[in-house]
């Protein structure tokens, strides 16, 4: 409704703010036919609109468009306090606000409210003209509200989406340290994570500080370190478990990220397999 000037809202003359009976129910045998605004002072209820249910409560508000089939009841205990505010437009809105909401920051909203029915209480100077004045702030501050609530929505919305995201990269990260050894491309990677591989790559970087290949590179090093640290095993051995089919590139690789060859690694930690002289001469110790 922000396409329409203050002078094509049609003021009715149905408006008020109620205290409900104890038995007050709201059952319409036709569908309202012009815009409704209905706001909750205090009380809980609940109404049905178009088939859905809504719960009545402090500070809810519904704007009803012609068509629309409604009924109300409430807590006799805790009645409802209502104002209501019946109007029409001349021509056709761009931007309708949405059928209902909890406002949250009522203030302003309430003393508008107020302010309008007060004009009509009394034969009051200019009361038609300001009271459209005020219909359309009303409907400025529901269209601003439905706006604001759409954006927190989007950014709930974005943050579940990025957590998503940030559980998926750091599990095919640790699928690779589990697994060192195989054949991982970014496509197989992809693949598992469910992404495209350019958008894998780019979301993979963002998380772990480093491209997949990158990444895959220094876990295989990471473990050919452990090996050959603790294990025992040779050289050929450790670079043919960690899938390299070329030990020379994999001595090159090895000692680009360590600064030292295999070789050297083995020699520090001073592991070696027993050969089988070792294995003659410990049996005839124990002998």
């Amino acid at each position: 409704m922000l396409n329409l000037n203050p002078e094509q809202f049609i003021i009715k003359p149905a408006l008020a703010t109620i205290n409900c009976e104890p038995n007050w129910q709201w059952k319409r045998k036709a569908p309202i036919p012009n815009y409704d605004l209905i706001y909750i002072w205090s009380g809980k209820g609940n109404l049905r609109l178009n088939g859905k249910d809504y719960p009545l409560e402090r500070g809810t508000c519904f704007l009803f468009r012609p068509g629309d089939w409604t009924t109300a009841t409430h807590d006799p205990s805790n009645p409802l306090v209502i104002t209501y505010i019946h109007f029409d437009v001349d021509g056709e809105p761009e931007i309708i606000p949405n059928h209902y909401r909890v406002l949250e920051d009522r203030i302003h909203f309430e003393s508008l409210l107020s302010q309008y029915v007060r004009l009509f209480l009394i034969d009051t100077f200019g009361a038609e003209m300001e009271g459209k004045l005020i219909l359309k702030q009303l409907m400025i501050h529901l269209i601003r509200n439905d706006q604001q609530t759409k954006i927190e929505l989007q950014k709930d919305e974005d943050k579940g989406l990025q957590s998503q995201i940030l559980y998926t990269i750091r599990e095919v990260a640790n699928y690779v340290q589990q697994h060192p050894g195989d054949n991982h491309t970014v496509e197989s990677l992809a693949a598992r994570a469910n992404f495209s591989p350019r958008y894998f790559s780019k979301k993979f970087k963002e998380i772990m500080g480093q491209t997949i290949q990158s990444y895959i590179v220094e876990t295989r090093i990471k473990r050919a370190e452990h090996l050959l640290h603790y294990t025992g095993m040779s050289v050929t051995e450790v670079a043919d478990a960690l899938g390299y089919n070329n030990i020379h590139f994999f001595s090159r690789q090895f000692k680009a990220y360590t600064g030292k060859s295999p070789s050297e690694i083995r020699m520090i930690t001073g592991i070696r397999k027993p050969g089988i002289a070792q294995i003659t001469s410990s049996r005839r110790k124990n002998a």
